[in-house]
């Protein structure tokens, strides 16, 4: 299957990180190569990128793609949590800019056989990485009944979690759930019929948290963001693209954490803490896509991008 890449709020990205000629960057979810092309681009002749990604068909895809760009491209097989320890393994340096696009690309989603998707009747999977030993299979058919409420009602933020884990816990009983097609079908039985007419598909909710769970998206999220200003050099930006609520609260409270690290008490007029910021806003608010771009890529319309300059060393922040 050809790798098709549509890069969200591109302009708006470029914009946010800055790109200059000369400037090192890294993609940290390079996936089809959209945003890492117009950061070669606009950074021409002698900028660098490194992109990371820890789906095979993505790094292919890329390599295929940013082919033109020469040595000025690196690509690397790695989970973004590891920034840190890949930045220096490199011996890179400190980076002007680096960007991240959280979530699962509209390829994997295409992807039937990958179980990402309700839409098509698969093996249940959803890793992102697959020499990962954790799958959607192992937590719909091992994972203990309440803790697989937990995650659906933590990560998909739906209501009718406990009813859909027990379900999924009599129907396993019975056989293993072993497809997306099955256990769509289990959580369509365990949703009652007027909650099913009230929007959206039933199984969105479940397959997102079910997702989140195996790829241990919010953890690795934290640890990147964390990692991300590590490697950045003074004035260095970072740009986060999310695609849902749970993703968008994390990166908003972690950089209002660092735009505003004080932790004295609120009735102490100068602060003793001694925490200096460590990022700046350079986004005051939530960037979201255009009605030009909504009209071209109706998926870019959960998409939120935030972004911060680097303000000092970050020894405070981890």
């Amino acid at each position: 299957m050809v790798f098709h890449h549509v890069p969200v709020l591109l302009r708006e990205t470029m914009d946010a990180l800055a790109v200059r000629p000369g400037g090192v960057y890294i993609d940290c979810t390079v996936g089809g190569g959209g945003h890492s092309a117009e950061i070669l681009r606009l950074s021409s002749p002698d900028g660098r990128l490194i992109g990371f990604d820890q789906d095979d068909n993505a790094l292919a895809a890329a390599g295929e793609r940013l082919a033109p760009f020469g040595g000025r491209v690196r690509l690397v097989r790695t989970n973004f949590a590891e920034i840190a320890a890949v930045v220096d393994r490199l011996g890179i340096g400190p980076v002007d800019g680096v960007l991240m696009d959280i979530g699962v690309s509209s390829h994997q989603f295409d992807e039937g056989e990958r179980g990402f998707s309700y839409h098509h009747d698969a093996p249940l999977d959803m890793r992102m990485d697959r020499t990962s030993p954790l799958s959607a299979a192992v937590v719909v058919n091992e994972w203990p009944e309440e803790e697989i409420a937990r995650v659906i009602r933590e990560y998909g933020e739906e209501r009718w979690a406990s009813r859909i884990a027990q379900f999924i816990a009599r129907a396993r009983s019975e056989r293993p759930v072993e497809t997306t097609g099955q256990l769509v079908e289990i959580i369509k039985a365990a949703i009652p019929a007027a909650a099913r007419r009230e929007g959206g598909h039933p199984a969105r909710r479940t397959f997102q948290a079910i997702r989140i769970a195996v790829n241990d998206e919010l953890g690795v999220l934290q640890r990147g963001l964390e990692g991300a200003l590590q490697v950045l050099k003074p004035g260095g930006r970072l740009a986060v693209i999310t695609f849902h609520s749970l993703e968008d609260r994390i990166v908003k409270q972690t950089f209002a954490r660092w735009a505003k690290p004080c932790t004295c008490p609120p009735n102490i007029p100068v602060c003793v803490c001694g925490k200096r910021p460590l990022a700046e806003p350079v986004t005051r608010k939530p960037v979201k896509a255009s009605a030009e771009e909504l009209k071209d890529n109706p998926r870019s319309r959960s998409a939120t991008l935030r972004a911060v300059a680097k303000l000092q060393g970050d020894e405070e922040a981890m």
